[in-house]
């Protein structure tokens, strides 16, 4: 399963205004890795750093600096994580702090045949 952090772009849904701390972040990180459920993940680096690459028609490179914010929410890191089903990986998605200021997209890793 992947876990994936939108930062959110509204008004928390934390009642006291305070978002989630690096010693939040910290416990929940090392909750997941003794779990033994923890394949990879990272946080992303602020969207101003993005950069943009297109290939237009003519297969010339087009680059782009960000930041995009063009959605109401971001990309903000992510999770990779091996858990039976569905249900435990939603149990570890509203563990994570950032459940409680943003949202947290949980999806399967797809799997290819070769």
């Amino acid at each position: 399963m992947l876990l994936i952090l939108s930062a959110a772009t509204e008004e928390p849904e934390d009642p006291t205004g305070d978002g989630p701390t690096f010693a939040d972040w910290m416990a929940y990180d090392k909750t997941v890795r003794e779990a033994g459920i923890h394949v990879s993940g990272h946080s992303l680096a602020d969207l101003t750093t993005a950069t943009i690459v297109r290939v237009d028609r003519a297969g010339e490179r087009v680059v782009t600096d960000g930041p995009f914010a063009e959605t109401r929410e971001v990309l903000g890191g992510y999770y990779v994580i091996d858990v039976p089903d569905l249900d435990v990986a939603l149990d570890w998605a509203a563990r994570c702090p950032g459940a409680r200021v943003g949202s947290v997209v949980v999806r399967p890793v797809a799997e290819f045949q070769a």
